[in-house]
């Protein structure tokens, strides 16, 4: 795959991202998916697909009129790309729980493309911080660096067991 982030700028999205976690602590995940997610059983659930369905097929107009900035619709892509593999696997996992199968292969296959994701943005992250023109602010820098030293940590441990 070509390093299409070498002369890449923040996108308006990634910058907006930065700015709102800049301000919110970092809270429990558990707790933050609670609050965020409704129940997969809940009426919403349908109601949100349909909506996201529509503004897709929207999105599909827009890319036909050719105006897109390169690095927005690759990052784009990326994001379709896990939502899919995600919606792949969600579909696995309750195909095989209500036929009492074991759903511990589409776990691990569903871990294995958020870590497939995570180097991607890691590799990313390390190409913007190289660039002088990306203004960064200290707590997002601060939160990010104590996240990876805890997940090295961990990886070190689970690589030690595994051989």
């Amino acid at each position: 795959m070509a390093d299409r982030s070498k002369d890449r700028k923040a996108s308006p999205a990634r910058k907006v991202k930065m700015e709102q976690s800049a301000s919110a602590p970092p809270t429990s995940r558990g707790k933050e998916k609670a609050e965020l997610q409704p129940k997969t059983d809940s009426p919403a659930v349908p109601s949100r697909l349909e909506q996201t369905i529509s503004e897709l097929q929207g999105l599909h107009e827009l890319f036909l009129s050719g105006d897109l900035d390169p690095r927005i619709l690759a990052d784009f892509r990326d994001a379709l790309n896990r939502v899919r593999t995600s919606a792949w696997a969600a579909q696995q996992y309750v195909a095989r729980k209500e036929t009492d199968q074991g759903s511990s292969s589409v776990l691990s296959l569903l871990v294995g493309e958020r870590i497939r994701a995570t180097y991607q943005l890691c590799q990313a992250i390390s190409d913007d911080l190289k660039r002088p023109d990306i203004e960064f602010q200290a707590g997002n820098l601060v939160h990010l660096r104590n996240i990876t030293k805890s997940l090295t940590e961990q990886l070190n441990g689970v690589i030690k067991k595994l051989g």
